[in-house]
Formats: structure tokens, sequence, C-alpha cells
């Protein structure tokens, strides 16, 4: 039950109703017709744009549309009153019936703000996509939680999603992992050693030194590289592929799919997309204007293979292979995209760092080539995470060696404290995660006050049960409980809007701005105890009352679910 969706549709068929009595003259397009909350809640329950986009195309001045409109839809069982307002808005209020039914039908419902607007199609959310040459460190998990919260939104509204991370073990970084591990490996033998030219010099490698230890024993003490590069390059990616799983795992993320970059090497299928490229007359040799601003020291102008991404709305042209021959790093990331694409993939979602975002262009229109325009890629970039304590820019490195990991965070405040407060912000707004604060039991922190609200309505369902006193037909006799069945009311429109522009974020405001509602409705029932929820010498009443907690408590789990949050059943 989308509320506001059943109003837009009564709208159209009253202004379908307009054209045919000539109201209105024909060909008129309804798409940019809206039904939303309005601004202010003094001016009714729903407002409607119909006149203002109508005006122009039908000649008409908009409060002439708008008091047909009002007087059609004032004959609606479900709208009390339409009243046209400034130059053309039409405000509504409904029948009080209405909110009755909406806290009916989450009773009712298990389903209730899900939908069928991904209508089944195939998404690849590609998220995190750490180097593996460490533990994840707070930006990931920014990237962490923000990727499975959408991936979690998506599929939520009836896309059918893969979860996948990007394994980027193709490139120099994992030759300096595999010689910063064959130093903890010398170190395992009881050798000094030290740390120079890059190498990762955190405590994480010491047991994966040991380990290789015990698997190959001495065999490549005091050989060269060509001895031993390959072997523990491969050894040490595994490794620490297992040590970002159980980041992960810590954070309740799962994935679906794990693609390696190094798959892409000498198999052919770098060159098989290039070839797809290049049979658009896209790819081709040139070279590239130099950089704006000052030049770096090791500019030359060369000839290259370049891809024509300007065709699909770059700003240059970018190189796929350098002068001598090798691929660039934008080379095999085309060629992981045309995988996606060929695996039929019907969307495609990038999470980057806020440090890509020089790469979007270039990405989507790679994507756009290769699919010919009909799969579209959404970039998202998650941007910096500043952490403090107690006023003070907080730092703690137990394992990194240099940066504060992803299982330091949730070591420090747990997951659902980490998941939550990560996505208090947009993704593309810089966020201050403050531990002091992420664990306040106050209003201000909104992981607590949702999850308090949570929590009391499950004290109120234990004390009924004691009582034995089962929920009943709702009974909403006071405006507090009404603004709170509005509230519940715009959770299916909310949940498509989300979905609709990839923005799990807006879960979290609406779940804190229904937590205050609720409390709000709580704390009236201090002061006027026939709005407590269960009311001991009346049975009925109490049947009546505890209707819309207990909608409360199922909107507030669906969507902590999106979020990948526990709701509390108490609070300790």
């Amino acid at each position: 039950m989308n509320l506001f969706a059943q109003m837009r549709d009564d709208v159209l068929d009253a202004l379908r109703a307009m054209v045919a009595d000539g109201a209105l003259p024909e060909g008129l397009g309804f798409d940019n017709v809206t039904v939303e909350p309005p601004r202010d809640a003094a001016h009714g329950d729903m407002a409607t744009n119909a006149a203002m986009v109508l005006a122009k195309p039908a000649g008409l001045k908009p409060r002439d549309i708008a008091a047909d409109l009002a007087v059609r839809l004032e004959g609606l069982e479900r709208v009390a009153s339409a009243e046209v307002a400034g130059p053309g808005f039409l405000n509504l209020r409904l029948d009080a019936s209405v909110w009755t039914q909406v806290v009916e039908t989450i009773l009712q419902d298990q389903a209730y703000g899900r939908s069928d607007t991904g209508q089944g199609a195939r998404v690849n959310v590609e998220y995190v996509s750490a180097n593996p040459t460490g533990p994840l460190h707070v930006g990931h998990t920014r990237g962490a939680v923000f990727g499975d919260a959408l991936a979690n939104l998506l599929d939520f509204t009836g896309w059918d999603v893969t979860r996948e991370y990007y394994i980027n073990d193709g490139g120099a970084q994992v030759d300096v992992l595999a010689r910063s591990v064959y130093l903890r490996y010398l170190e395992a033998h009881g050798q000094d050693v030290a740390f120079a030219d890059g190498t990762y010099p955190g405590d994480y490698l010491k047991k994966v030194g040991a380990d290789l230890k015990e698997q190959v024993g001495d065999r490549f003490v005091g050989t060269g590289e060509e001895v031993w590069l390959e072997s523990i390059r491969d050894f040490a990616t595994d490794a620490m592929m297992d040590l970002i799983r159980e980041d992960l795992a810590s954070l309740g993320v799962e994935m679906d799919n794990f693609f390696s970059e190094k798959s892409l090497y000498g198999t052919g299928r770098i060159e098989a997309a290039l070839q797809a490229l290049d049979d658009k007359g896209l790819i081709y040799r040139g070279t590239l204007e130099p950089p704006k601003g000052k030049l770096p020291e090791d500019w030359e102008e060369r000839e290259q293979t370049l891809f024509r991404s300007t065709a699909h709305g770059d700003d240059v042209d970018r190189p796929v292979k350098k002068s001598d021959g090798s691929w660039t790093y934008f080379a095999p990331d085309i060629a992981y995209h045309y995988d996606k694409i060929e695996r039929g993939f019907d969307a495609l979602i990038d999470v980057f760092g806020a440090d890509h975002g020089g790469y979007v262009k270039r990405m989507k229109a790679a994507v756009s080539a290769l699919s010919d325009g009909k799969v579209p890629l959404d970039v998202k970039l998650c941007q910096l995470v500043k952490l403090w304590k107690n006023g003070e820019p907080f730092t703690m490195s137990k394992r990194s060696g240099n940066f504060v990991t992803l299982r330091d965070v949730v070591d420090e405040v747990g997951a659902d404290v980490t998941r939550f407060t990560m996505l208090t912000r947009k993704n593309d707004a810089p966020l201050d995660f403050d531990f002091a604060k992420a664990v306040e039991q106050s209003k201000d922190n909104p992981v607590f006050y949702v999850q308090y609200a949570h929590a009391r309505i499950r004290s109120v369902q234990r004390k009924a049960d004691a009582l034995e006193i089962a929920t009943g037909v709702p009974q909403l006799t006071d405006p507090a409980e009404v603004d709170v069945a509005r509230k519940l009311a715009e959770w299916p429109r909310l949940v498509e809007i989300a979905a609709r522009n990839h923005e799990p974020h807006r879960i979290a405001f609406y779940l804190y701005e229904l937590a205050s509602s609720f409390h709000a409705l709580w704390n009236r029932g201090n002061d006027d105890a026939s709005l407590r929820f269960v009311q001991e010498d009346d049975v009925i009443a109490s049947a009546g009352k505890l209707a819309l907690p207990a909608a409360v408590a199922a909107v507030l789990t669906s969507g902590l679910g999106i979020l990948g949050v526990t709701p509390l059943e108490e609070l300790r």
C-alpha cells in the first residue's frame, strides 16, 4: 500500500476526467505531476503540483485548474478537503479513516514498503574493492556500509542484486605486498629486517610470514625474487583476502562474488574488450594534449593507443596502452566492466572512494560504448571519514602500522552502531565519526534514538503479553497518534525514492523521523494516561492502542534491515 501512489492515481483520474469534459485540452503529459507531503504539515496531509505543471501547456491559469481539480477530488471517500494555495498548489486533507487503514495494512502485510519497481532486473553493485595488501581501513568501512545498504535497498524494491568485490591483484602493489611478506618470512626465521621502498610494515603480516615459513620451511631463505616472487604473491594475496573477508564479516557484509583482476591478464579478455571498442571505431593511435596547469616532470608527448572516450561524454580521450606496449590501469577496468555487461546485468553501480572522482567520466564512457548505451553505470563516491573522540581527532593503529582499520572501529562501537552512523550523511558529504557520540544515549545520537524506539515498543509488547492483551483493531484518537500514522504512510514512497536515487541514507533519516514521532507520542502518554499503550483496567482500549506501536516496530525492523542493523529488544 503506497498511499501517495494511490492518491496520485486519483489525481490523474481526475485530470483525465477534466480532459474528457473539455476542462483541459487533449495531449497533455502527466509525467511531472506529483503528490507528496507538504513542506508545512499545517497545510494538510498531501499536496499536488498538478495545476502548476499543466497551466502553461494547457494555456490556463494554475488556480483555475486547481479549483476544478479540488472539486473533483473532494468527491472521493478518502479526501476530507482540498484547498487551493498560493499560485496554484493544491493541499489535501485525508479522512481520518485513512490513517487507521494504514496501520491495519502494516499489521496485515509483512511486505509493507516493499515494491517491484526493479521488476527483477539484474544489477551489479561493486563496492569496497580495496587493494589486497592489508586490512580494510575506515575509508573502506564507509564504502562497505554504503554499498551493502544500497544492495539491500535495491533487493527490497524488486531488483535481482549481485554484490561484488573486485580484487585489485594485477598491479605492482601486489608485488610490494609479496616483498613485505618475504621480510616477515625472514623475520620468522630469526633474521633482522628493515622495511623500506614503500613496503608494508603492519603487524598483520607477521602471521602471514610465519604461516609461509610453516608451509615452505627455509626454501626461500637467501634466494632472489625470481625464485619466490610469484609464489609469495599468490600466497600473500590469498592471506589478505581471507583477512578482508573476516573484516567484512565483522561488519555484517557478505559478498556474492569476488572477481580477480589478475584473471583478466594473459587470457585474452583485455584484448577482447578493446577489440569490441575498436570494432566501433573508438580505438586509435594518437597523442594527448599536456595536462592543464603545471606539467609533471616526466611528461613527454608520445604516441599511445587511445580510447575515444570523448565520443561518450568524457572530457579527454584516455590511453589504454602505453608506448612500451604495456596496459594502462584503465585497460583491465574496461575489460572488467565488459565482463559485467557480457554477464547480462541490466544496470551497474560502482562505489568508489573520494580519490577516484577523476575516474568517473572515463568509466561511464567505457560502459556506454561497450553496451551501446543500453547498460547504465552509476558511480557513487564516498567522501572521507574523520574520526573523533571527546572533541579530539582519534587515532589508533593496532594492526595496520599507519591507519585506523575497519576492525578497530567495529571493536570500539560494534557493527550496528558503525553501520548506522556511516549512513547519517549522504555518501558524497564528508562524515565526522565521533566515537563518544556514537554510543551516547541521547536524542542527538540517531543510532540510539531509533534503537530506543524499538526497545520501548518491545517493552510495551512484553507487558501486554504478560497481561494477555492481544493487539486489536487500531484506535487513533489523538493528533499525536495520527502524526505517527502519517509518518508510517510515507514509508513506501520514501523507499522508492531512496532506491531510485541510490541513496540509502534516506532510510536512516526517515527512521530517525519516525522514532521522533513515536517518542513524542510516548512522552504525551507520560502526561495523559489515556494515551498510554497498555491500559491495565481496559483491555479493549489497550488492544486498540497496541496496534500503532506494533506497526511502528514493523517499519523500524524493515528499515533497520535495509541498513543491516539489528533492532534492539531492550536497552542495557
